[in-house]
């Protein structure tokens, strides 16, 4: 009688234990096929995603306070090769409370967080904005990030690398961010500073839902150090629920260089919900001044 008591109480403690942590397998599947401008038609993979994998998970330590952690893989579905390391996307381990998150390691900055939040297009291959002549540095080894949590639609984040772990000491990217995000409304400004690529720039971006359309619109300019060249683009667009799964997004979007000329870009895309994980996509984006960016494709993603 005794030892099965004791056996229960184990049990019960193991059943406690393993209802306070979880670990979470996901991915995405998503590949595409299309011809782009000058090239002959071909699959591709992350037309809408970048196709990956990965392992997430969380411990409650008591007291509000979570252990957190995620490690995160991308890979071609056209080849099935991971490029660089293995967990070239997310290798982070942090705690979640009160106060907001915490993390360290591998991760995606703070601007590329709100980078494609209000772009037309699904921010996907098919994206106007894939004119845009300036880039940004989406993510970062040895970084440090904190996300602040969300009060009355308002929250932020900023993210920066550690010195010892970047060229020379000091070649480090930080980046933040602060948005608003409710109800219909949605508007963000985000910064990065690249030390070792040596640019700085700051994106500002919004979206109101009307209900019969998602208006769209953002403007991100870039400036090299020590120089006064910048390059300003924006991109104006709009997300339009044709049916209960149908949706159709088109888009505008124009890039200029100090002193250089405007490249433009016409973006049209739709995609059909098969079921809540499996989405069939296409479209095309049409350029000027842009080699090489016209763009046709159709693709499925999928997430699991």
């Amino acid at each position: 009688m005794k030892k099965s008591l004791i056996a229960l109480a184990a049990l019960a403690f193991v059943g406690a234990a393993s209802a306070q942590s979880s670990v979470t397998l996901y991915g995405i599947a998503d590949i595409w096929v299309g011809k782009p401008e000058g090239g002959k038609i071909q699959a591709g993979s992350g037309g809408v995603d970048e196709s990956r994998w990965g392992i997430k998970g969380s411990e409650d330590l008591g007291g509000g306070l979570k252990a957190v952690f995620n490690f995160e893989s991308g890979f071609s579905l056209a080849n099935g090769a991971v490029a660089g390391t293995l967990f070239n996307r997310i290798a982070t381990v942090g705690v979640e409370g009160n106060f907001g998150t915490i993390k360290a390691g591998q991760n995606f900055n703070a601007l590329y967080d709100i980078f494609g939040t209000a772009n037309s297009g699904f921010y996907s291959a098919l994206s106007a904005n894939g004119v845009w002549l300036n880039t940004y540095t989406d993510r970062a080894a040895a970084q440090l990030y904190y996300a602040t949590p969300e009060i009355a639609g308002f929250s932020g984040a900023l993210s920066t690398q550690l010195n010892g772990n970047t060229v020379n000491g000091t070649k480090k990217v930080s980046a933040l961010h602060v948005k608003y995000n409710n109800g219909p409304i949605y508007a963000g400004l985000g910064y990065e500073n690249d030390k070792g690529i040596g640019r700085k720039g700051t994106l500002l971006n919004g979206s109101y839902d009307l209900g019969v359309a998602k208006l769209l619109g953002s403007y991100y300019t870039t400036k090299a150090f020590g120089t006064t060249a910048k390059v300003n683009s924006y991109q104006l667009g709009a997300d339009i629920p044709v049916g209960a799964a149908l949706t159709l997004s088109v888009g505008y979007a124009s890039s200029k260089p100090t002193g250089g000329k405007s490249a433009t870009g016409f973006g049209v895309a739709a995609a059909y919900a098969l079921s809540k994980r499996t989405t069939v996509y296409g479209g095309l984006r049409a350029t000027n001044n842009v080699a090489g960016s016209d763009l046709w494709a159709v693709g499925v993603n999928h997430k699991f």
